[in-house]
């Protein structure tokens, strides 16, 4: 099964839990034993796990992102004006696999799953393949 979701973002730097929602898609496909795929089609965003339990995680990581890749800096060439959010992209990742047992995810206890948000806001979408076996 194929999902495509829609989601938008408010700020230029955000983590979006998407979590609940992949779990519904993977309740829906009726999927008991398999694989959920969940991709993010853009350059300036990604899809991350990570914890889900404290939000000064997410904050932390932002933080981190924005000092290691800086909105501007004086040697970046690229027109748009946006290379940090491709690099933090970069470094997030396009996907995430999951072992879907049961019908259930298979996270850890504290693991969430995001969609990553580095060039907002923006209208987005992710997809996420569910697959049996």
């Amino acid at each position: 099964m194929l999902y495509k979701e829609k989601l938008r973002t408010g700020t230029r730097d955000e983590i979006v839990d998407i979590t609940r929602q992949v779990a519904s898609l993977v309740g829906r496909s009726g999927v008991q034993e398999g694989l959920a795929v969940i991709y993010c089609p853009h350059t300036t965003a990604g899809i991350a796990i990570n914890e889900n339990a404290d939000p000064d995680v997410k904050r932390d990581v932002l933080m981190r992102l924005d000092e290691v890749y800086p909105w501007t800096h004086p040697k970046y060439r690229h027109g748009e004006g946006n290379t940090a959010s491709h690099l933090k992209a970069i470094t997030t990742g396009t996907s995430q696999t999951v072992i879907v047992s049961g019908g259930k995810l298979l996270l850890g206890r504290w693991q969430g799953i995001y969609f990553c948000e580095f060039d907002g806001p923006r209208d987005r979408e992710y997809v996420v393949k569910v697959i049996q076996g």
